[in-house]
């Protein structure tokens, strides 16, 4: 099993950037499909989740309006369009996937990406 995350760099704030995460190894229409993000001392925190066949997307309150999951199954590819960057947005950001799960519950994910680093300057 392998998530390969890119699409992180350093960006402005009030910029964008777009996250993908490239799934293998397993069957990705049967995973749910979320980002997570982690800053050094703290948590990880959920983002954004979609679910199996790309409906229902579901956003944390601080990112909502301002980033949008996606996903294409043909792929075995996860999205995360990110506009409006804040530097409270800086994290290291890890795709996850969720047997028949969609939400935003961390102990459900059985599969995680090694992270793409996003840096927001202000």
């Amino acid at each position: 099993v392998q998530l390969q995350a890119s699409g992180g760099g350093l960006v402005q704030a009030g910029g964008s950037l777009r996250l993908s995460c490239a799934a293998s190894g397993f069957t990705f229409s049967n995973y749910g499909m979320a980002w997570f993000r982690q800053v050094p001392g703290k948590e990880r925190e959920f983002v954004a989740v979609i679910s199996l066949g790309g409906g229902a997307p579901y956003y944390a309150d601080s990112v909502k309006g301002r980033f949008t999951i996606s996903r294409d199954n043909a792929k075995n590819t996860v999205y995360l369009q990110m506009i409006l960057l804040k530097p409270e947005d800086t994290a290291v950001y890890h795709c996850a996937a969720a047997q028949y799960y969609s939400g935003p519950s961390i102990d459900r994910y059985n599969y995680w990406g090694q992270g793409t680093l996003v840096t927001v300057s202000s």
